[in-house]
């Protein structure tokens, strides 16, 4: 877990930036003990957001349709790689 300034640091972000990306959930941190946490995949996220604004010109309603679209994408995946794994449990191996 990451802390709150490592991230600020790590990610080059305004703690006024951060509050207004957790306020808009593209950014969702946990919380250890009292304070936020975040993760490896928080802050490859809040690149993205920063590459999707400043390098590609999205503007905030943009993003929060793009960072939606991302985040179902990922649950397909994981979905589609569950059921998979577990029709490959329910199928006997090839020639038995």
């Amino acid at each position: 877990m990451i802390s709150e300034r490592e991230f600020l640091e790590r990610a080059d972000l305004d703690r006024g930036t951060l509050e207004i990306w957790i306020r808009e959930e593209w950014l969702v941190p946990s919380r250890a003990a009292t304070e936020r946490a975040f993760t490896e995949m928080d802050l490859a996220r809040a690149r993205l957001i920063h590459d999707l604004r400043h390098n590609m010109g999205v503007n905030d309603e943009g993003l929060g349709v793009i960072l939606h679209l991302i985040d179902q994408m990922h649950g397909l995946r994981r979905a589609l790689a569950e059921a998979l794994a577990s029709l490959r449990e329910r199928t006997p191996p090839s020639g038995a």
